[in-house]
């Protein structure tokens, strides 16, 4: 679980973020949406302890990062997974070579053992005969169920991922987002999703945060954004006359 209790985070002078406070419960997805500008992107790199605040604390499992020693933070972060928007897989490395790089660095496993354990996630993704093939004889969502895979070979407690539906096909956005929601349950993984897809969120937003002009607006599941009397919101996740179509449909049962 992670906790976050009014976060800011400032740029020369200006507030990005304004006062967050949010739980991202494990076993659970939860997203962050909201608007280009709405400081998404910020918030996930707080997060991720790649940017400082500038007050407030973010709490893995009840240990604030601000307070970490430098060890506990190199601790920390080998227990993270991320999935990055463009997949960022190593064009040189094999889809194996890929998966086993997180271990080769940070584990003084055998090679063997190494192998073992990337074959392992890599059938979990459901990735056939492709160990021996490189990034670029793949399809897009082959490289995103490398990089889930990548993410996970080291069980981690915490999964991030960055627009993982980007570049992707509807269809194959929804196995993804299916993928990552299954994996978060096996693994009992807390799951933090930046997205802008309001499929991901109907389909697997069990958690979500609402961001606009850097505050949290509203925070719920993906039914409750059918009832929510909030504009904002609305008018985001609404956007579309499909998914105003929807939530007819759905008020009306």
């Amino acid at each position: 679980m992670i906790k976050v209790n009014n976060i800011v985070k400032s740029f020369d002078g200006t507030d990005v973020l304004k006062g967050i406070s949010t739980v991202f419960e494990k076993g659970k997805t939860n997203l962050i949406i909201g608007q280009s500008g709405s400081g998404k992107t910020v918030f996930l790199k707080c997060l991720l302890g790649l940017f400082e605040t500038n007050s407030g604390e973010i709490l893995f499992e009840n240990k604030a990062i601000q307070q970490m020693s430098v060890k506990e933070r190199t601790i920390l972060r080998q227990e993270i997974g991320m999935v990055f928007q463009g997949s960022a897989l190593f064009d040189s490395m094999t889809v194996e070579e890929n998966v086993m790089f997180p271990m080769q660095m940070f584990t003084s496993k055998e090679v063997d053992e190494i192998r073992e354990q990337a074959n392992q996630v890599i059938k979990r993704v459901n990735l056939i005969d492709a160990n021996d093939k490189f990034p670029d004889e793949i399809s897009g969502g082959m490289k995103k169920r490398v990089a889930i895979a990548r993410a996970i070979v080291m069980n981690p407690k915490y999964l991030f991922c960055d627009e993982p539906n980007s570049g992707l096909d509807p269809k194959t956005a929804i196995l993804i987002d299916n993928l990552i929601k299954e994996i978060t349950e096996e693994y009992n993984i807390t799951t933090v999703i930046n997205t802008h897809d309001m499929n991901s969120v109907m389909e697997i937003g069990e958690k979500i945060v609402f961001l606009l002009n850097g505050k949290k607006a509203w925070e719920g599941s993906k039914k409750d954004i059918f009832n929510t009397d909030n504009e904002a919101v609305s008018n985001f996740v609404y956007s579309s006359d499909l998914f105003k179509k929807v939530r007819k449909i759905y008020l009306k049962n």
